[in-house]
């Protein structure tokens, strides 16, 4: 069953909607719906708008987008090891050898296995909860510090950190970098700044599994999120507000 996120949403002042990530047989009560342009280099980012409104992005093995997130999220083969290796590192530098991006790739670059035909990205629907896969924040740096310590609010110190921030592509942080998708993890994401420039400058995304996200949805009036500490914060972001900061 989907959890009630409204409490968290209205104290987080949040005004960016949420993106739930699907994995599902059909397309059927996702509408409306947007695709990629077939033949054209399409980041799942630059649909950030079409999210904003509302819309639900379809990628499938056929239609993905870029080939990042068609070989990342669909197992599809788009480059060869060695050309994956030669473009990050000759081209955009994002390691200090090939040796490293070779380990990386080798060891963490693990594609996701789709258990349907579609996956979908657009707003959190209560009745395909059963489909959801991962919910992703977009927030400013005071919200991302509210989910921070919400993740961490029921880790003991011997748990798994909660929260994480891997070195991967955008699409990469919205699913296939989860450990267990059966566990209550997060990660800090759009910090591939080859898909940054679809976003705010302020606007980073906070990815969860669905366990985490029932967890943030839990935090009740005993939690920080009716504290001194974040009232406190928003009374010094509103009066900055007044001086025109």
């Amino acid at each position: 069953m989907a959890p009630d996120s409204s409490s968290l949403i209205m104290q987080m002042d949040l005004t960016l909607p949420l993106l739930g990530l699907y994995d599902a047989p059909g397309t059927e009560g996702f509408e409306p719906l947007v695709f990629p342009e077939r033949g054209k280099h399409m980041c799942i980012y630059c649909f950030f708008e079409n999210f904003h409104k509302g819309e639900t992005l379809v990628i499938t093995r056929e239609n993905f987008g870029c080939g990042g997130a068609g070989s990342c999220l669909c197992n599809v083969q788009t480059r060869s090891r060695q050309e994956y290796i030669r473009f990050l590192v000759e081209e955009e530098g994002l390691k200090a050898s090939p040796e490293l991006m070779g380990e990386w790739i080798d060891r963490k670059r693990r594609p996701y296995l789709q258990q349907h035909p579609y996956l979908l990205m657009g707003p959190v629907r209560a009745d395909k909860y059963e489909y959801l896969k991962t919910v992703t924040f977009f927030v400013n740096p005071d919200q991302l510090s509210i989910l921070i310590i919400g993740a961490n609010y029921d880790a003991g110190p011997g748990d798994p950190p909660p929260v994480a921030a891997p070195f991967g592509s955008g699409c990469m942080e919205l699913l296939p970098l989860f450990e267990d998708l059966e566990a209550p993890q997060a990660i800090i994401g759009a910090t591939d700044i080859a898909m940054r420039q679809y976003l705010p400058r302020d606007i980073l995304a906070f990815t969860v599994t669905r366990p985490m996200f029932e967890r943030l949805c839990a935090l009740d009036e005993k939690s920080f999120l009716f504290k001194p500490f974040l009232r406190n914060l928003k009374k010094a972001r509103a009066g900055l507000s007044m001086q025109g900061v």
